[in-house]
């Protein structure tokens, strides 16, 4: 990926505050789960209970797909990204303060929801694309670039 795409890139991860991460279930299904992320470059980063669906798909197998939309006013706005990669759990406690860090930075308001029951477990990933599809329509209707990372 060329610096200008990889600028591109990063430029919609940094201004969007969801992404929807697809993992495979033991039945062989795909599942979907919005969830909020921070991000690294092109590195992203996500927590949520150690028992969550997704944290024990992921255990299972660490293939993910993701996408991440930028909000748009009109069709020719759209730029959006759907990227394929391995998810992997953040165990080394100083990665994981630099996700908390992340956090904090992004989402002030975490603070607030900090869980209050401390049998509460919470599992930090890191997500590290392998290959990222752009879509950007303002080069015309449905123009895609695959991107190798």
């Amino acid at each position: 990926m060329d610096q200008e795409k990889r600028n591109q890139v990063v430029s919609i991860i940094d201004d969007v505050n969801d992404m929807t991460i697809a993992t495979v279930r033991d039945d062989g299904f795909p599942q979907a789960t919005t969830v909020s992320f921070m991000n690294d470059g092109l590195t992203l980063y996500f927590m949520t209970t150690s028992d969550s669906q997704k944290a024990s798909n992921i255990a299972k197998n660490n293939r993910v797909s993701v996408t991440i939309n930028r909000d748009y006013g009109s069709w020719d706005k759209i730029e959006s990204l759907s990227m394929g990669g391995l998810a992997l759990r953040v165990t080394d406690p100083a990665e994981q303060e630099k996700i908390g860090e992340l956090l904090m930075e992004k989402f002030p308001e975490a603070a607030q929801y900090e869980p209050e029951d401390t049998d509460v477990e919470l599992a930090f990933f890191r997500v590290e694309p392998r290959v990222v599809s752009l879509l950007d329509y303002s080069k015309g209707f449905g123009h895609t670039e695959t991107l190798t990372v």
